[in-house]
């Protein structure tokens, strides 16, 4: 009982704030935060990110996100090659102090979750509404800097993808955009084509 008042009392509702923007701040390890997480402390609802150490909390998402992401959850398990697998907002590591959570990931089924790194993913996927800019700013810079080699984030609204490959220090060389009607094809994944209007979803323009 004081266990669980003790995780709601630091958790439950808990604001955020930026006041020490500019201070040093306490630096948490990956290890760090699943160790709390096995010891119960943060709810099963608690959405985070952890970025250089500094834990972000998620945003809600709305009926419209979790529409594209089970008609692409059910399309990328009717039609990957079976030397490929996906997982659906996995905690994917890519440092002892940044983990991200895109809504899906895929890598070679020979790999497996354990090896599952930012030079082992095939490509990583963002459904994004009210994480647009964030999806689209810091994130893929984040995504960037770890050599993630192609990154698409779906505007739920507009149903348009944005593409993102060939990582760098600055960036991805190569950014493009494409229409529902659009058909794309992951560059390491020749056996997987995506177009977002054959799967019967509209734009809400």
């Amino acid at each position: 009982m004081n266990e669980m008042l003790h995780r709601d009392q630091y958790l439950q509702d808990r604001p955020t704030t930026q006041a020490a923007e500019g201070l040093p701040r306490y630096r948490w390890t990956v290890a760090e935060i699943d160790k709390l997480s096995e010891a119960g402390f943060f709810r099963k609802e608690d959405r985070f990110e952890l970025i250089g150490g500094e834990i972000v909390p998620m945003q809600s998402k709305g009926a419209r996100h979790e529409r594209v992401k089970m008609d692409l959850n059910l399309h990328l398990a009717r039609t990957l090659p079976p030397e490929v697998a996906f997982i659906p907002e996995t905690t994917f590591r890519l440092s002892k102090d940044t983990y991200v959570e895109p809504d899906f990931t895929l890598f070679p089924r020979s790999v497996g979750i354990k090896e599952l790194n930012g030079e082992t993913a095939l490509l990583a996927i963002e459904v994004s509404d009210t994480t647009l800019r964030y999806d689209l700013g810091p994130k893929i810079a984040i995504y960037a800097s770890f050599r993630i080699r192609e990154v698409w984030v779906v505007n739920v609204e507009t149903l348009v993808t944005r593409v993102h490959r060939e990582p760098g220090t600055d960036g991805y060389g190569v950014v493009t955009e494409h229409g529902a009607t659009e058909t794309i094809t992951p560059t390491l994944v020749p056996g997987l084509t995506v177009c977002l209007a054959a799967l019967g979803l509209k734009s809400q323009d």
